[in-house]
């Protein structure tokens, strides 16, 4: 038996080794090369920022507040320019393009990093209206979409990269509110340009990241003073279907989700560097254990294993009337 196995144990084993070789050939002349990210005030995009400065290349930073900025400017090098850009406003992102295109000029821009996003919009469907649904998708999918747009055309000229972080939920939505869909939608633009973006030599990857300790993630006061902002202008009537221990455990798991974040930010931004910087990139990157051992494995199961096992966990409404009760 162990004959018989050995001959796919050695074709798996070069598959593996071309696969490696492929993917560790990196580009030359990169200091050359123009590099514009979003979200640089902290997290991802900002640990982006200072690994591609190291590395000499030309780092064009946006920040969401001059505080981000000059804190960013303090820990680069004097290539590192910056500029405040709030991507839900169109006039912001459309005077950031002109800004970026009068830098890059004939050169055209090499990277574009759409890292920016709004994280604090996670809560049960029926307690958020419209306004909230509105809040997250006018950042993370409209807004990224709008640069996106407005800089294609100095992306094409350099015959670049684009790269959209995404998240392990845009794969599965394990959770209520705008944010999924905000990252469902980004999957879908960005599946969409880089069919669109092929002919033009242009590569798009995406970034699905699992749950990693930044700033955003780990505020847990200001994630809980919106989920209780959510259950205190809820009619009585829902409050009473789901009950005040619903709302409790909510607080509960999401405490618990912000305590178990990975510290490794890196394994984003690292993802983010071979993207703009591999011979050959990756069309999607999944840092973290969690989104590679939990969350994209269950995305693939049958829908009825996938609900039961996000079920077991999930808060539990006061008010839970089976088809059997009903009758």
């Amino acid at each position: 038996m162990c004959i018989l196995w050995l001959p796919l144990l050695v074709a798996l084993g070069l598959i593996l080794l071309y696969r490696w070789y492929r993917q560790s050939q990196i580009l030359e002349n990169l200091t050359d090369k123009y590099v514009f990210i979003t979200g640089c005030d902290s997290g991802f995009g900002n640990l982006l920022a200072k690994q591609l400065d190291k590395r000499g290349m030309k780092v064009l930073a946006s920040c969401l507040t001059e505080t981000g900025a000059e804190n960013l400017k303090k820990e680069t090098s004097s290539r590192l320019r910056t500029r405040i850009l709030d991507i839900s406003d169109s006039k912001s992102v459309s005077s950031a393009a002109e800004w970026i295109s009068s830098i890059v000029g004939n050169e055209g821009l090499w990277g574009l990093v759409n890292n920016a996003g709004f994280t604090i919009a996670l809560g049960p469907n029926e307690w958020q209206t419209k306004e909230d649904f509105s809040k997250v998708l006018d950042v993370n999918l409209l807004g990224t979409i709008d640069v996106t747009v407005h800089l294609l055309p100095l992306v094409r000229k350099a015959r670049g990269r684009i790269v959209v972080v995404t998240s392990a939920a845009g794969r599965l939505a394990f959770v209520g509110g705008g944010y999924c869909p905000s990252k469902f939608g980004l999957e879908a633009f960005s599946d969409s340009l880089r069919r669109e973006m092929r002919d033009f030599g242009v590569k798009v990857s995406i970034i699905e990241p699992g749950a990693f300790k930044t700033a955003s993630a780990v505020a847990v006061d200001v994630h809980i003073n919106n989920i209780t902002r959510l259950w205190e202008k809820l009619p009585a009537h829902v409050k009473e279907s789901y009950g005040e221990d619903y709302f409790n455990e909510f607080v509960r798991t999401m405490k618990t989700l912000a305590t178990s974040t990975s510290p490794k930010a890196y394994k984003v931004s690292d993802c983010m560097v071979h993207a703009l910087t591999a011979v050959h990139p990756w069309t999607r990157y999944a840092p973290g254990l969690d989104c590679k051992l939990h969350y994209l494995p269950l995305s693939y199961l049958p829908t009825a294993i996938t609900d039961y096992w996000l079920g077991r966990s999930a808060p539990k409404p006061a008010s839970r009337v089976s088809a059997g009760e009903n009758k």
